[in-house]
């Protein structure tokens, strides 16, 4: 239902693309890029692995500074924060967009993903400070439809844009995508989380929060959980360079290839998410959720396994059923995690979001160039991911009784002592 102290907002339509948009920065920051390796390289006199690392930099500045855009927001207010974090993040890219150097290119990104992060977080929280019950559910599966189709149109618009001019107009189309984000913010979005509300914007207090969050062992697995849930699809967002050029043998516009299937499944899984608020629990919806993504999983690497089966269509024929899973699960794993601390909701997403953008920085930095020299190895690096997460979703289930979109009473709610 809609909190009744809330009759500002602006039409439901207007209010789901602001907030999906705010989610939307931090994909279309990490995939326009993609089609431009090969000419940044060139251009910069740097090797496609330094390359890779603006992806690194971007995500561990991004999980660093997650840990604060929430609790600064239960702090100050949201509005504020997401402003505040706009801003910076219009600098970042214009400093991206004129960047003489490789180095001087590393740090503007790195500034970008300091910014990045405040609208994505914040605009969770405000989903649950807006809504309660099945409507919250739903919405966070319709800003997920909108926020999902980022991940596939980002590389396309990056390709589109080299079409039409050199690496450079990636960056500058970011300062206008920010600048039209914080111009509906200010105009449009209302402040969700009021004064009396609001906790000490106190240094001890932060960090306390924090520490209250990943310290309670439901909410730690629950961060956990999400985090390898979203890895299993990452790891190939991550590889998408490596798997489109060099395991495909394809070009810079032929991005989509991979993007579609990834997010196809995503915007489906959304949408079937929502549609099934109030008609299915969240606990099951989010056990099937993992059910398909692993039997999705299972098969990918199946066919893997074929050398005949290691091309077009075949190579990305099963990733839409890996994603669809994840798409249904992700809606229930963030509202029971933003449940389990009503009071502290800003935290309880900041720590979430930092497990699971500490886990991509590593993915792709790491993991994704080590796994990425053939398409089975990309297959099983995926399926092991959802299976560690479908296991610490069932450890959550039998530990707590809590179901998502129902907060827990916070004077008698007690977590449980397992992991």
């Amino acid at each position: 239902m809609l909190k009744a102290t809330h009759q500002t907002l602006p039409p439901q339509p207007l209010l789901l693309t602001i907030l999906a948009g705010l989610g939307m920065v931090g994909p279309f920051s990490i995939d326009t890029i993609f089609p431009a390796f090969t000419q940044m390289a060139a251009d910069l006199q740097t090797s496609p692995l330094v390359l890779q690392q603006l992806i690194s930099v971007y995500l561990l500045s991004f999980a660093v500074m997650s840990l604060f855009h929430g609790p600064l927001s239960d702090a100050v207010g949201r509005k504020p924060v997401i402003l505040a974090g706009g801003a910076l993040f219009v600098l970042a890219s214009l400093a991206c967009a004129v960047a003489p150097s490789v180095g001087w290119l590393l740090v503007g990104r790195a500034v970008q993903g300091l910014s990045a992060g405040a609208g994505q977080i914040i605009s969770r929280a405000m989903v649950r400070d807006i809504f309660s019950g099945d409507v919250a559910q739903r919405v966070m599966s319709q800003i997920a439809m909108i926020f999902g189709l980022a991940p596939a149109l980002a590389p396309i618009v990056g390709g589109w844009l080299l079409a039409h001019g050199d690496w450079r107009g990636i960056f500058w189309f970011l300062t206008g995508l920010g600048v039209v984000l914080v111009g509906l913010v200010w105009l449009f979005l209302p402040e969700t989380h009021p004064a009396q509300a609001r906790t000490p914007l106190r240094v001890g207090p932060l960090f306390a929060s924090l520490w209250a969050v990943w310290t309670n062992r439901d909410g730690r697995r629950l961060a956990l959980a999400g985090m390898v849930n979203f890895g299993g699809m990452f790891v190939y967002i991550s590889a998408a360079p490596m798997v489109v050029v060099t395991l495909l043998g394809m070009g810079e516009q032929d991005f989509w290839v991979l993007f579609v299937p990834l997010i196809s499944g995503m915007v489906l899984g959304s949408w079937v998410s929502g549609r099934l608020a109030g008609r299915v629990t969240g606990r099951r919806m989010a056990t099937a959720g993992y059910l398909i993504s692993l039997a999705g999983g299972t098969v990918n690497l199946a066919l893997m396994l074929l050398p005949s089966a290691q091309r077009l269509p075949w190579a990305v024929a099963l990733l839409p059923v890996v994603t669809f899973g994840v798409a249904l699960a992700f809606p229930v794993l963030t509202l029971a995690m933003l449940d389990l601390f009503p009071a502290n909701r800003g935290a309880a997403s900041s720590v979430q979001s930092f497990v699971s953008l500490v886990a991509n920085a590593a993915i792709a930095g790491a993991l994704a160039p080590a796994v990425a020299f053939s398409l089975p190895s990309l297959a099983a690096t995926s399926l092991l991911l959802t299976l560690i997460g479908y296991l610490l979703w069932r450890r959550h289930l039998t530990m707590t009784a809590i179901e998502p979109g129902c907060p827990p009473d916070p004077e008698n709610y007690e977590p449980t002592d397992e992991l």
